[in-house]
């Protein structure tokens, strides 16, 4: 008897391989998806490409910033600019820890918004101030049209554009609202690198008092905005209609307008009084943000917990893999188990193990629910099933037949 890597006692270190892996019985789990999850060449070249023109954009967007506040600050908000950046990027990822998505498509999201989506807000907002300041007369009636007008509309229209191209370009893998706030956030960070570059560059000797603000106290404002486009494409991915998309994208584009501009107008009209408006309003929502996160990692605990019990039921996991599918102490838990007992090659089978098992229960789910595409787009059931018990054996063989 040895123990198993979640606290389990069995009779292998690995609670044991189903006896009735062999066959799925429809009873069991009646949907089914037909073709691969391989890309083919012509897309793999049109992703590199656009992550090659993101990059390029980016660069031009931190350029333009550089040119507007000179080399030596500009140095300085980029160094300072990297502290809420890696904030937010671990935000996301805490977000993101049940099914990451791939790297490639995070790069993509993340450039966008440090380079597209500045380089048009900044054009058009310059445009919208320059203009109204010039049929009023007035510069301060130029800055507050562009901050509590121009700027949400624009922004939130830019950032949510880079979100929108993902999800039509990886539909297929967009499984629900966790993604789509994910793909914004990454989005979200990037706008905020660049646009925090900017702020920090020409901050002078208020430098301190606005990285606290802008650095400290509020990196997740871009984030909190941009979440209700990627959210409300979240639904539209987990809808029977591929043309529900165009509905749900307007109202969460109106959504994050309005947060925007909102949030913009209490801080403008805030004044010296700045710290309440912070502690009784923005404060609050970022709580209640969070606890919506805390919510919706919940729920995606128990769709990966009761989807891989209909598969146990048709003998794919023992009741135990499944316990530990779905608690992320116990993953960790085995993943350490596997390369204490196995080294790092049954630590990285585990690592597979997991991750295409919690991938079967998200496109169950998603079929479950009608998405038609997936009978035509969707991974392929039994070839995924298939690599979860080579997965498991590399884990048993690599741990010496434990």
């Amino acid at each position: 008897m040895s123990t198993s890597p979640y606290g389990v006692t069995g009779t292998t270190g690995w609670p044991g391989t189903p006896s009735t892996a062999t066959s799925l019985q429809p009873a069991a789990v009646p949907t089914q998806w037909a073709g691969g999850r391989g890309r083919n060449g012509a897309a793999t070249v049109v992703a590199a490409l656009g992550l090659a023109l993101a990059g390029l954009a980016a660069l031009a967007g931190i350029a333009f910033v550089m040119l507007q506040v000179g080399v030596g600050p500009g140095l300085t908000g980029t160094l300072l600019a990297l502290v809420p950046l890696a904030v937010v990027l671990w935000g996301v990822r805490w977000l993101d820890r049940w099914e990451p998505e791939p790297r490639g498509a995070l790069v993509f999201a993340l450039l966008w918004g440090a380079g597209v989506a500045v380089l048009v807000s900044a054009v058009v907002n310059d445009l919208a101030a320059w203009t109204v300041a010039n049929a009023t007369g007035s510069m301060d009636a130029g800055v507050m049209v562009a901050a509590v007008v121009s700027a949400p509309i624009v922004e939130e229209t830019a950032k949510g554009a880079g979100v929108l191209a993902l999800f039509l370009a990886r539909r297929r893998y967009f499984d629900g609202v966790v993604d789509g706030i994910v793909y914004a956030g990454m989005v979200a960070a990037g706008f905020a690198f660049t646009e925090n570059i900017l702020y920090f560059g020409r901050a002078g000797d208020a430098l301190a008092e606005t990285f606290v603000l802008r650095g400290l106290a509020t990196p997740f404002a871009h984030l909190l905005f941009t979440a209700c486009t990627g959210a409300a494409l979240g639904l539209a991915a987990r809808s029977r209609s591929r043309g529900s998309v165009w509905w749900l994208l307007p109202i969460g584009l109106l959504g994050a307008m309005l947060a925007h501009a909102a949030w913009n107008l209490t801080s403008v009209l805030a004044g010296g009084s700045y710290l309440s408006i912070y502690v009784l309003v923005q404060v609050p929502v970022f709580l209640g943000v969070v606890a919506i996160a805390l919510w919706l990692r919940g729920k995606e605990r128990q769709v990966v917990q009761h989807r891989l019990t209909e598969y146990a039921g048709a003998g794919w996991f023992a009741p135990h893999e499944v316990q530990m599918l779905s608690s992320l102490r116990l993953r960790r838990a085995a993943v350490d188990w596997a390369g204490r007992t196995g080294g790092p090659v049954a630590a990285d089978a585990m690592r597979s193990f997991q991750q295409r098992a919690t991938t079967l229960a998200f496109r169950r789910q998603l079929a479950v629910n009608g998405r038609a595409d997936l009978r035509t787009h969707g991974l392929d059931e039994r070839e995924t099933l298939a690599s979860l018990t080579a997965d498991r054996s590399r884990v048993l063989a690599s741990a010496g037949g434990l």
